[in-house]
Parts: structure tokens; C-alpha cells; sequence
């Protein structure tokens, strides 16, 4: 009789060790499932993500397999989600666009009271020109913002067709998803905008989406009898008057992730399957390049899009024919778009002189004498023209944003 308790203890010692490999056998499959499924996914990359570098599927063959090779490991550093207090903000710059980008990069970054991560996608001869003017700043600016350049990325089967869509490489913006991978959210922004109101204003909108919103643009014009897409579009177009794509802020997660209705087939297709169709049915009837692609995607898919008031978005057609910005009027002007290369010419002073306030402000001088009152000056000199009547829009806001930094 006295050997049965010792089977029974031999039979309970081998019961919990084989519970105790049980259990670390599912313990390992369970985390390695996370893993699989993004359990412990960096901020913005979605499960569609995971083990993909582009989906194969109609429209994206990948992207040049040579570039993207050699900037793999910087395009990881760089997209790495940072915390939550950090704004992204990207820009496209190719040919003479050097000064004028720097010239809104400066005006993001003075306002700005919260840091900022920039990504600039640029042609290879103008990278150096960013560093070297960039690096230049004082330390106490370079505190504010982090930055790194990219090269220019298109599909690799029709790249030299996307580059000269519209204005050179403009259309690279379509593509920020699909190469910022691990980046949740964004705000693209062309070269001739300036900020008059800091960064981290605009991207508080984002807070503002409902749960089908994933991207957000102002309208192309507020007034129908003078604009655009009503008048001469042969694409859908997104509302009444269309959006403007020159400030467009992206949820590039929901981006991804989602299915889009459109008119080339019954099958919703994702933002990497969409777009070479699009191209391809639309391209000799589109006259303002990625802008059209994005108004007819959000044509067939109104909920995706949040619409923002044109004072984030203020363009010459505001003032040109009477003000007609009914939210610039009554807070003033957020973000001044230049368009139509008016800080370059004489065609509307107004915009031109706050291009060159802040093109040629120094950091580190005091913003309401080097700054606000010189700007004000020049605007009075353009109260002959038809924006120059509404300058003082222009410094109603930009004035706060001096007091507050």
C-alpha cells in the first residue's frame, strides 16, 4: 500500500509540469498572434500593413525598388511615431522651390509652441539646400522641429507620367500613405502656403473627425458664380464648388484601411488600388493634375471628407472679387495661400508683402518690431488693390499668434 502514495505524487508532479509547458506553449502562440495582427503596432500602421511593403493589386507595382532600397533604413528612422504633442507636417518641392518652401517652413515653425516633424520630399539637388539652410538655424529654433528629406517616389511602371501630372511632382502627395507607413496622421501643405497661426491649431481638427472622416480640405471657392469645378469641370467633383487640395490634412491611417467607392468598377478598392485607374480614365479631362483625382475620389465617397472654413485655406479668389471668406472676416486669415505665383509678382501686393515680412525676418528678433509693424506698412501700400482692402485680414490673426509666442 505504500507505493501509492508515491505514484500519486509522481503522477502530480508530472500533471504541473505538463500544465506548466501548456501553458507557455499558448502563451507563445497567443503573443506571437498579436504580433501578426499588430497588437503592439507603432502608432498608424494598420494590420494591412504588416508584412507588406506596397499591396499588389491594380494600380501600385511597388515603388522604385532601387530607391526604396537605399532609403529603407532612413525612411524607418524617420516615420518612427513620435508622441502625441508632435505635429507631422510634409511638403513636396521640386525645381525652383527651394526659398519658398524654406519661406513656410520658417513661418510654421515661428508660430508654432508645440514641436513639429517635417518631411520634405525633394528632388536630389535641391536636398543639400534644405539641410545646409535648416541646420543653419539658430539652436534655439532647431529645439522647436525635427526634419528629414526624402527622394521623389513614384510607382515604378508610370513614374515620369505621375511626375508631370500638373506642376512638377505635385503629385507625390497621393503616395504620402502608402510611403509614411508608420505614420498615423498628417498635414500636407504645398510650398507657397504660410502659416499665420501655428501648426498645432490646425491639427487639433483632426479631434474633429467623426469615425467615417478621413481627410480634410477647404472649399475651392465659396462663391458658385466664380468658381471652377461648376463651370468647367469634366470630372465629379467633390460638393458644389469642389475642394483645394493646397492644405489637405490626412488620418493616413483611415486611408489605408479603407475600401473607396468610385466609377470604374463595383469592387470598392484601397487607396493603393484606386489611383492608376483613376489616372488613366481621367487623365485628358483633368486640368488641375492630383487635385481632380482627389475631388472625384471624394466625389463618390462625400463621407470620408471633413471640410474645413477658407480661412485655413485663403487664396487671391477670396479677395480678387470682393471678399467672400465670411470666417476670414470675422477671425481673421489662418493660412495664406499664394497660388497662381502671386508672392512672385506684382498681381496682388498684399499677399506678396507678407511673403517678404517673413522671407526676410531674422530669428531671434523681436517679432512685433522686425516683423508685424513692417508688414503692416507694406500692406497699407497695397490698399489699391482689391486684396489689399482686406489686409488687415491678413495680420488680425497673425498678430495673437505673435503675442502668444
Amino acid at each position: 500500500m505504500r507505493c501509492y502514495p508515491h505514484v500519486y505524487l509522481l503522477c502530480t508532479v508530472f500533471t504541473f509540469f505538463s500544465l506548466l509547458y501548456v501553458y507557455s506553449q499558448l502563451a507563445s502562440t497567443l503573443e506571437d498572434r498579436d504580433q501578426r495582427s499588430g497588437g503592439g503596432r507603432i502608432s498608424g500602421r494598420s494590420s494591412h500593413d504588416a508584412g507588406h511593403t506596397l499591396r499588389k493589386r491594380p494600380g501600385v507595382l511597388g515603388l522604385r525598388d532601387r530607391e526604396w532600397g537605399q532609403n529603407s533604413e532612413k525612411l524607418s528612422s524617420a516615420t518612427k511615431a513620435p508622441k502625441n504633442d508632435r505635429s507631422h507636417l510634409a511638403v513636396v518641392a521640386c525645381g525652383a522651390r527651394l526659398e519658398e518652401t524654406l519661406t513656410m517652413l520658417k513661418s510654421a515653425i515661428l508660430f508654432s509652441r508645440k514641436p513639429v516633424h517635417i518631411h520634405i520630399f525633394a528632388e536630389d539637388d535641391l536636398h543639400y539646400g534644405f539641410r545646409n539652410a535648416m541646420e543653419m538655424w539658430p539652436v534655439a529654433i532647431r529645439t522647436k522641429f525635427t526634419f528629414h528629406i526624402y527622394p521623389i517616389m513614384f510607382p515604378e511602371e508610370n513614374a515620369s507620367e505621375w511626375k508631370k501630372l500638373f506642376k512638377p511632382c505635385a503629385s507625390q502627395r497621393l503616395f504620402l500613405p502608402l510611403i509614411l507607413k508608420q505614420v498615423d496622421s498628417l498635414l500636407y501643405v504645398d510650398t507657397d502656403i504660410l502659416f499665420l497661426r501655428p501648426v498645432e491649431d490646425i491639427w487639433g481638427l483632426l479631434s474633429q473627425f467623426n469615425v467615417s472622416q478621413l481627410a480634410a480640405m477647404a472649399p475651392e471657392h465659396e462663391e458658385p458664380r466664380i468658381g471652377w469645378y461648376n463651370r468647367f469641370a469634366r470630372h465629379p467633383y467633390y460638393g458644389k464648388t469642389g475642394v483645394n487640395s493646397g492644405v489637405m490634412l490626412m488620418n493616413m491611417t483611415r486611408i489605408r484601411e479603407k475600401f473607396f467607392k468610385n466609377d470604374m468598377t463595383a469592387v470598392m478598392l484601397q487607396w493603393g488600388e484606386i489611383l492608376k485607374p483613376l489616372l488613366q480614365k481621367y487623365k485628358l479631362n483633368i486640368t488641375w493634375g492630383d487635385q481632380d483625382l482627389l475631388n472625384i475620389i471624394f466625389h463618390h465617397n462625400p463621407e470620408s471628407l471633413y471640410v474645413f472654413p477658407c480661412q485655413w485655406n485663403y487664396r487671391p479668389d477670396h479677395c480678387i472679387y470682393g471678399s467672400n471668406c465670411q470666417q476670414a472676416e470675422e477671425e481673421g486669415v489662418f493660412i495664406l495661400h499664394g497660388n497662381r505665383g502671386v508672392y512672385h509678382n506684382d498681381k496682388q501686393p498684399a499677399f506678396r508683402a507678407v511673403y517678404e515680412a517673413i522671407k526676410q525676418y531674422s530669428f531671434g528678433e523681436d517679432m512685433e518690431s522686425s516683423l508685424l509693424q513692417p508688414l503692416e506698412a507694406a500692406l497699407q501700400a497695397t490698399a489699391h488693390s482689391y486684396c489689399g482692402r482686406s489686409s488687415h485680414l491678413f495680420t488680425k490673426r497673425l498678430r495673437e499668434s505673435i503675442r502668444l509666442v
